[in-house]
């Protein structure tokens, strides 16, 4: 069955269509790094004071012949993890030359602020000063002459990364910092007054229509890591990651839901649990809006038992993987932790059979008139997101565009706006089906659309993104899917590489 994504109206949805796209830019930025936060994890967890394996040269406490140990704890979440977001940030904006002026202008910014961790500072920075580059490039754009290119682009990036840094060291720094000790005050009201599981309330819902990671990425990370140097873990890290009330709401659906709605339950539970990806549940919450209230129980009565057992997580948890909380935990914190998965998922399971059990005469009417709830969820989940969709094996297939050259295929590129996530989803199936086929000297690869570069043969996105891919790679060929996982527009692809190929 196909499925058709809505038109999304122009009015009363700019606000959140704006925060989406932040949204979506934050993660951009933090998720090519997230490996530098485990890598980080693990250190901590195995070397500071309260560790696993307790060692001051390592963890940053203690001297070495009377001069104090700097440790790997402290640097790393103080100075790499934010420039590389920053570089990150700039490169996205203004390709290299925005990377290296945007991590100038970071460098700046952490050196002033006196030890605070500088990742909101460096999502800030890192973009603006690739930006700023950007329009100074664009004032003699043309009017260079032959010979002085090289001359006039390195004097004045680095002439605009010098007053940059001087601008973060100087006026943005204690700006950031009056930020972060705003946010770290609010959350430390919510947990001595017993309230952080209210949190719920706003998170659960956010995730659903995907305005949770400007919270999670540009707030909760920071003030994680920040705990985590304190006192060796943090529960914030645990307030979106959590996969409990995702996993109970679908194996209420997979007992008690009705026609394609219980028949994927079980494929979406092995991908929201084992492999990471919420998404994967947001359709059947769409399907029936009353579902927010079980994630939010769900995810209240996570929060409630971390707090209680007082756990938490040495660094983020992305994807929300079972295996990557349980990697991420500290070492005091395994029983609250697990206990924080089973009861959230318990809770969501029981309200959410609550609901399909009273609804479930309508359902059944409505499934036997034809009618597919899911399916329309699926095209709402899409809409909400405004691009790609991580809906795993639910409904949906895409049409392809653009138009055959008779060169022979070598590349394919799945992109999507971080690059990562459903479009590594993908391109994993489609190089599964290549590799059925026989057909060698192909590569298939995920990348961000804005690293795309003019030099690939086929490009799949989501419809939503294809315009933009288009910009990026007017020459190769363009094929738009409803979601990474649509194995009938992949056959196709295959139909064409082995016709061309041959």
């Amino acid at each position: 069955m196909t499925t058709t994504s809505p038109t999304a109206p122009k009015t009363g949805v700019g606000a959140r269509v704006h925060v989406q796209r932040f949204g979506t830019f934050l993660s951009g930025m933090v998720m090519p790094n997230i490996p530098a936060f485990i890598a980080w994890g693990i250190i901590t967890a195995f070397f500071i004071q309260t560790g696993w394996t307790p060692n001051g040269l390592l963890g940053g406490f203690g001297t070495t012949n009377g001069v104090a140990n700097p440790g790997l704890v402290g640097p790393i979440i103080t100075w790499l993890i934010p420039l590389l977001i920053a570089a990150q940030g700039g490169r996205m904006v203004y390709g290299i030359r925005g990377a290296v002026v945007g991590t100038v202008m970071t460098m700046g910014v952490i050196v002033g602020s006196l030890g605070t961790t500088m990742i909101l500072g460096a999502m800030i920075c890192g973009p603006l000063g690739g930006y700023l580059i950007k329009q100074i490039d664009r004032i003699w754009e043309g009017k260079i002459k032959a010979g002085f290119e090289m001359l006039v682009n390195n004097f004045s990036a680095g002439i605009l990364g010098f007053v940059l840094a001087l601008v973060g060291f100087f006026w943005l720094s204690p700006f950031f910092d009056w930020i972060a000790k705003i946010l770290g005050n609010g959350v430390e009201f919510l947990v001595n007054a017993h309230l952080l599981p209210l949190a719920s309330i706003f998170i659960e819902p956010a995730k659903v229509v995907f305005l949770n990671n400007a919270i999670n990425h540009g707030v909760l990370d920071q003030l994680g890591a920040q705990q985590v140097q304190q006192s060796g873990k943090s529960i914030l890290f645990l307030l979106e990651a959590n996969p409990g009330p995702g996993v109970g709401l679908l194996i209420a659906f997979m007992f008690f839901g009705v026609g394609v709605a219980r028949a994927t339950a079980p494929g979406a539970i092995i991908i929201q649990f084992f492999g990471g990806i919420h998404e994967i549940y947001f359709p059947y919450v769409l399907s029936k809006p009353m579902l927010l209230l079980a994630v939010i129980a769900g995810g209240a009565t996570g929060v409630a038992t971390n707090v209680a057992f007082q756990s938490g997580l040495v660094a983020p948890a992305s994807p929300g993987s079972i295996f990557a909380v349980i990697f991420e935990t500290a070492k005091d914190s395994y029983v609250g932790v697990i206990l924080s998965v089973i009861l959230s998922a318990a809770v969501s399971f029981l309200i959410t059979a609550v609901i399909l059990r009273a609804s479930r005469k309508r359902d059944l009417a409505a499934e036997a008139a034809g009618e597919n709830a899911l399916a329309t969820a699926v095209a709402q989940n899409a809409a909400n997101k405004g691009r790609e969709s991580r809906v795993g094996d639910l409904l949906g297939t895409g049409t392809g565009t653009g138009t055959a050259t008779a060169s022979k295929i070598e590349s394919i590129v799945f992109a999507c706006d971080a690059g990562m996530g459903s479009s590594a989803m993908g391109a994993t199936v489609l190089r599964n089906k290549i590799k059925q086929a026989g057909l060698e000297g192909v590569t298939v690869v995920n990348k961000a659309i804005a690293n795309l570069t003019d030099d690939v043969d086929i490009v799949i996105t989501q419809e939503q993104l294809t315009e933009r891919a288009k910009q990026k790679t007017p020459s190769a060929q363009h094929y738009s899917v409803d979601n990474f996982m649509s194995s009938t527009k992949y056959d196709e692809v295959v139909a064409e590489v082995a016709a061309r190929n041959s």
